[in-house]
């Protein structure tokens, strides 16, 4: 099957370098290259994953005069009303970084037990082939649950402070193959591999 050339809709570092190691990983019809030019600045005010994701996919794609995959992630955690969800990345506030998102998880669940701290990352993927035509939407979800502190020095985000009971370990304890085989965004992507090869 031909590749698809595609631009990634994201400015993250980290989540641009996983994206890419589970396209290849996955063996997805996609060849990511690096955009013609700078990325446009896309707002994400839409109210779901899905939403922000179609919204980056489309305003890139666009620009770019090209395809374009983005994806939106959130963390839900039920003992508070699946909060943050899709404002995950900016929680402790607009100028926030993910230390700070930890401490606020940590302060709100403190003295909760562990049955009670049950959570879920899940990502929404888009990918837009022409802005004027609906996008390929796929989505991926991992379960967990917020630990009492953080462990491991892996990952990015909320990754040390989200448990894998079944693996014993939090998310940043993984090494990038055992992450990449099991995490929300993997599963996105293999969930979109399907919708692009049926």
């Amino acid at each position: 099957m031909k590749r698809l050339k595609v631009v990634l809709a994201t400015g993250n570092a980290h989540k641009r370098d996983e994206i890419a190691r589970i396209v290849a990983e996955l063996k997805l019809p996609l060849e990511i290259v690096d955009p013609p030019q700078p990325l446009p600045e896309v707002v994400e005010d839409g109210a779901t994953l899905e939403i922000n994701a179609t919204k980056k996919a489309v305003e890139v794609c666009h620009a770019m005069g090209m395809p374009a995959l983005a994806d939106d992630t959130g963390l839900e955690i039920d003992a508070l009303n699946g909060e943050p969800g899709i404002y995950a990345a900016r929680w402790a506030g607009e100028d926030c970084d993910f230390r700070k998102n930890i401490a606020k998880a940590l302060r709100l669940l403190s003295g909760m037990p562990p049955e009670r701290r049950t959570a879920r990352f899940r990502t929404v993927v888009a990918l837009c082939h022409d802005p004027d035509e609906p996008v390929d939407l796929a989505e991926g979800k991992v379960e967990g649950r917020i630990s009492d502190w953080p462990t491991g020095g892996g990952g990015f985000g909320y990754d040390p402070i989200f448990y894998l009971p079944e693996m014993g370990r939090s998310m940043a304890e993984l090494d990038e193959s055992e992450k990449n085989r099991i995490s929300h965004r993997f599963r996105a992507l293999l969930a979109l591999k399907g919708v692009l090869t049926r």
